[in-house]
């Protein structure tokens, strides 16, 4: 059902792994680790909306919602598409310096989650530079999942489109609300 080329590149950036990147990757990977990051992007909002920030910040939180759910409980229980890391004839050689997730995996929430933020913190501020900077964080996050032995590349791909397009379709819903408002 998955096409091969997807595992061929997982076992190619699973197996290059560098002992000197496992805690970095396993950092980049951590729910926690981003707080301050989330901190900074509240309160950029907060200075750009004033009084309405909590509706910017009420569309933010529903898009990871939105992401983290279709790809959670939607996708994963729909596909039922084992981790790299429950993966029998993967056993040998696969690397997990942070253990191994769950049992399905297709499609990352990390993926989905990260994009949900990294687009729609763009589409609500339009700032190209901190968009790109969104983004390539999201990138990084995704990779991680995929260094980490927790996703193949189309489990991060799929996430980072689910992410994408769910903040995309509720930003269209949000900027009908707030001109009603």
């Amino acid at each position: 059902m998955f096409p091969a080329w997807d595992s061929d590149l997982f076992r190619f950036i699973n197996e290059a792994h560098q002992p000197w990147l496992d805690g970095p990757m396993e950092i980049i990977s951590g729910k926690l680790t981003w707080i301050p990051l989330y901190g900074v992007l509240i309160y950029y909002l907060f200075r750009r909306y004033q009084s309405a920030y909590w509706k910017a910040i009420i569309y933010l939180i529903s898009t990871v919602v939105l992401a983290d759910q279709f790809s959670s409980s939607l996708l994963k229980p729909l596909f039922k598409r084992l981790r790299p890391c429950h993966v029998e004839e993967f056993q040998s050689w696969i690397h997990l310096p942070a253990g191994c997730g769950g049992m399905f995996g297709f499609c990352s929430s990390h993926a989905a989650n990260s994009f949900a933020i990294a687009v729609g913190y763009y589409l609500l501020t339009k700032n190209k530079f901190a968009g790109l900077a969104m983004i390539l964080w999201a990138s990084l996050i995704s990779y991680s999942r995929i260094y980490l032995g927790a996703h193949y590349p189309l489990d991060v791909i799929v996430g980072a489109l689910v992410g994408s397009v769910g903040a995309w379709g509720l930003f269209l819903l949000y900027e009908r609300l707030i001109k009603k408002s």
